[in-house]
């Protein structure tokens, strides 16, 4: 397939230029890799996984997003894949993040939030189901730059029945 005409970016140094309402999360341009845990009180037990995360811009007030995941064993060899999702999250004139986040799984988050300092945090408007997903009522998602290299994650869930809580937890370091 030939180059588009309209490449992504992955950094703010990139052409296209950056819209100036991304400004706030500038910061999380790139590509991200770490390490996790997860546990649910529906699952069978805690576990550990990888995961890659992709923010990137196309000149537009908004970013896109993509997220990929992997159950790890205890070695930390890739078992299966877990999570995938992607999205877009459109940045608004006072700081505050419209996101739209569907995953195969037969959901699609509508998340409403703001990016403030080094820190994004976004928490559910709306949950659409496909007839045969899981049943999901809330999340929040809060995305930390401890660092320009490291980006801390955090995800709590409210479904099948079960409150609002934690669910995931990541250290990501950039690796472009």
């Amino acid at each position: 397939m030939p180059n588009p005409p309209y490449p992504d970016a992955y950094n703010p140094d990139e052409q296209p230029t950056p819209h100036p309402l991304l400004t706030p999360v500038l910061a999380l341009l790139g590509h991200w890799h770490g390490r996790g845990k997860g546990e649910y009180p529906t699952l069978a037990g805690d576990f550990t996984y990888a995961q890659d995360v992709t923010f990137t811009h196309d000149g537009r007030p908004f970013l896109h997003y993509e997220a990929r995941a992997w159950i790890l064993d205890a070695e930390g060899t890739p078992l299966r894949p877990a999570a995938r999702e992607s999205g877009w999250w459109r940045l608004q004139p006072d700081g505050r993040i419209e996101a739209l986040i569907t995953q195969p799984t037969g959901i699609a988050e509508i998340l409403v939030g703001t990016a403030t300092g080094d820190t994004v945090d976004l928490a559910t408007h709306d949950v659409a189901l496909t007839p045969t997903a899981k049943k999901v009522t809330a999340t929040r998602r809060r995305y930390t730059l401890t660092d320009d290299t490291t980006l801390a994650f955090e995800h709590d869930l409210e479904a099948v029945g079960e409150p609002l809580q934690h669910h995931l937890s990541a250290r990501l370091r950039r690796t472009a």
